[in-house]
């Protein structure tokens, strides 16, 4: 069998089990949203944190929730890392520094799992379990309720009332994260995976010497990793370490843990509003994205360019030989059209074109199926920006499940749409500019451009991949990167909030014979041309400078 068919194959059986998957979930997770009863654990939390989970919020007061809550928890895990050195279970790794810690803990809570260290060599038991993987649940949670918080502004009518955010924020980890990860993390651990908490002990005699590893609960962390689109390694490897991704059995599995939930979202948005087409629609456009650019990315590293690749059957520099160029390509479409950042290969050993693919993936917005929750949100908006395109092209009123979209709402989306590309042109720009920040590319030219666009597009996109070229460890990045990646996950939310609260307070408009109809093929085909135009235009100009001149010159 080829390479070519075996990925082929692979990429069948990672659709029939999403498929299997989607209905079931999709519909679990609306009644999860729905319910209106609160189970004896999902009490006590509320009792311990004093939330009152039957209270319904405005947009603001549901905007103050998600900002006072993540606020606590960058400080929270800050700390924890300040004075690692003093808690048990370190490994005997001192306390991190600040700068990095501020970047750690603004990457976690942010959903973005950027790692400027190396998390063998820096992170003890505790900060891992207790730190970072309880964020990685967190954030994910955050982004699910701000998701449900905009359907429900499409779905209710003559009120701003969006729902409890405590009451999100628990059901959808206790009641959908948790059992799910669980599941993963045994099928994990059945895998190869390693799950214990034992210390650094020497493996095995080298030349030179030997390798030293610690242990920890990789499996656990992996699969809500993967799970919530988090991204964060136990490893500096990530999914490209045994110890996380040991074959390729689980290479797929995780691959299936990052489309799982913001797929079968679709469903849970159609269920909610009482279309289920509107749903289809939704999912019918995210797929075709994801698979256009699985089919690109594979021809583009499979294609033979000199002897090498011939003799290695394509681009396989950076690429683990347990996955190869197939396992390694889905791997890296699925992980930057979503929100989640592991990988499975070094995103700069790509070819030319194929490391810009990974890079358009995160600027579409990630929306393909996106990250838990914001993929799901973002998609929305661009909806939102297609119906107003094709209301301008026939001169009528836009309208989008039976509510208009005025002034108002057209101003929140487009500033939703508009603060992502400022952060990443603005901050690359800058650091292109200053001496001090190009000391730490490892390559010139056109491919040490892309490392720098790379890490503000990842970090602003809450992506948190690295082209693997460049030194962030540094003042600079740690803390630019920082901004970037808080900024680029709570401004949006702002406006996303803010764009529900104005959609729950109208009145349904009710469907006239020229009403756009949106659950249709023709629409999901204009809402793909407006995601690939509006990106285009931001970015092209970037790209050119970057991954498409190395492309050409290659």
């Amino acid at each position: 069998m080829s390479s070519q068919t075996a990925g082929v194959l692979q990429l069948l059986a990672l659709i029939a089990a999403l498929s299997l998957a989607y209905r079931p979930l999709g519909d679990y997770m609306a009644r999860v949203y729905s319910s209106e009863r609160h189970y004896g654990p999902e009490k006590w939390i509320y009792k311990a944190i004093g939330a009152n989970p039957s209270a319904e919020m405005r947009w603001p007061a549901y905007l103050r929730g998600v900002l006072a809550f993540s606020a606590v928890s960058v400080l929270f895990l800050y700390l924890m890392q300040r004075v690692q050195g003093s808690l048990p279970g370190s490994l005997g790794f001192s306390s991190i520094d600040p700068d990095q810690a501020f970047n750690t803990a603004a990457s976690f809570v942010a959903n973005t799992n950027w790692q400027s260290y190396y998390g063998e060599q820096a992170m003890g038991h505790v900060v891992q379990t207790g730190g970072l993987a309880v964020q990685n649940f967190l954030s994910a949670a955050v982004g699910m309720a701000v998701a449900v918080a905009l359907v429900r502004g499409f779905a209710r009518s003559r009120t701003g009332e969006l729902g409890n955010f405590w009451a999100d924020l628990v059901r959808g980890t206790v009641r959908i994260l948790v059992p799910i990860s669980v599941i993963g993390a045994l099928v994990l651990v059945a895998c190869g995976a390693i799950q214990n908490f034992s210390g650094i002990h020497e493996v095995g005699q080298f030349t030179g010497g030997s390798q030293q590893w610690n242990g920890g609960a990789v499996a656990s962390q992996e699969a809500i990793k993967e799970l919530g689109t988090n991204g964060g390694g136990y490893f500096n490897a990530n999914s490209a370490h045994p110890f996380e991704n040991p074959n390729g059995l689980s290479n797929l599995f995780e691959i299936f843990l990052i489309l799982l939930i913001p797929f079968a979202l679709t469903r849970t948005f159609g269920r909610m509003v009482g279309s289920l087409r509107q749903g289809y629609a939704i999912l019918g456009t995210m797929a075709a994205i994801w698979l256009g650019f699985t089919a690109l990315m594979m021809w583009t590293e499979f294609a033979h360019h000199g002897p090498a690749f011939e003799i290695a059957g394509g681009a396989m520099e950076g690429k683990e030989t347990r996955f190869g160029i197939a396992g390694s390509s889905i791997f890296a479409v699925a992980t930057t059209l979503t929100s989640t950042g592991a990988v499975n290969s070094f995103h700069s050993s790509y070819t030319g074109f194929g490391g810009g693919i990974t890079m358009l993936g995160m600027q579409l917005g990630e929306i393909a199926p996106g990250g838990v929750g914001s993929g799901l949100y973002g998609m929305l908006i661009m909806a939102i920006i297609a119906v107003f395109i094709a209301g301008l092209m026939v001169g009528r009123t836009p309208e989008y499940l039976g509510k208009k979209i005025g002034t108002r709402q057209i101003k929140l989306a487009a500033c939703y749409i508009l603060i992502t590309p400022a952060l990443v042109l603005g901050f690359t720009a800058v650091a292109m500019a200053l001496p001090t920040p190009g000391n730490s590319m490892t390559n010139s030219g056109a491919h040490g451009f892309s490392e720098i666009l790379y890490a503000y597009t990842s970090g602003a996109n809450n992506n948190g991949s690295a082209f693997a070229g460049l030194n962030a460890d540094t003042q600079w990045f740690n803390t630019t990167i920082g901004i970037a990646m808080l900024l680029g996950r709570f401004l949006p939310i702002v406006f996303v909030l803010a764009l529900a609260g104005s959609l729950a307070e109208q009145k349904p408009v009710p469907e006239t014979a020229g009403t756009l109809r949106t659950d249709k093929p023709l629409y999901a085909g204009l809402l793909v041309g407006t995601i690939l135009i509006i990106t285009g235009l931001t970015y092209f100009p970037a790209l050119a400078l970057g991954p498409l001149a190395e492309g050409l010159a290659s």
